[in-house]
């Protein structure tokens, strides 16, 4: 069973992931903050997906895509924001992400998006 690191700020997000990915049989392992999120890599790797909130509030933009990156290099990572552009969205590529997605979004695009970062990892 594969293990999805979810980061977001907000609980309700978290949890409506978390149901989704578990019903569709993956272990899930969230956190609120960046601090959490390094913490749970080093604690709980290897994660093969981290979806990863853009603006949390303990860390700029992209700097906790850069540490899971550095931290968990296998790890394939998908960015969610409420606020990207798509100057932001490319930069996150750029910097490592598999894929980005926009808030709100559709729970089985999520579900899509991790399938498709899983596979490629």
């Amino acid at each position: 069973m594969k293990t999805i690191l979810v980061v977001d700020d907000e609980p309700l997000i978290r949890w409506a992931i978390r149901e989704v990915l578990e019903d569709a049989g993956y272990a899930v392992v969230e956190a609120g903050t960046a601090r959490e999120a390094l913490a749970q890599v080093s604690a709980s790797g290897p994660f093969a997906v981290a979806l990863l909130d853009l603006r949390l509030p303990d860390c700029d933009d992209l700097s906790l895509l850069r540490g899971v990156r550095r931290d968990a290099p296998a790890c394939r990572i998908v960015m969610m924001t409420a606020h990207g552009t798509p100057e932001v969205m490319a930069e996150a590529v750029r910097a490592g992400a598999f894929s980005t997605v926009s808030k709100p979004f559709d729970l089985a695009r999520v579900v899509g998006l991790v399938e498709e970062a899983g596979a490629a990892a």
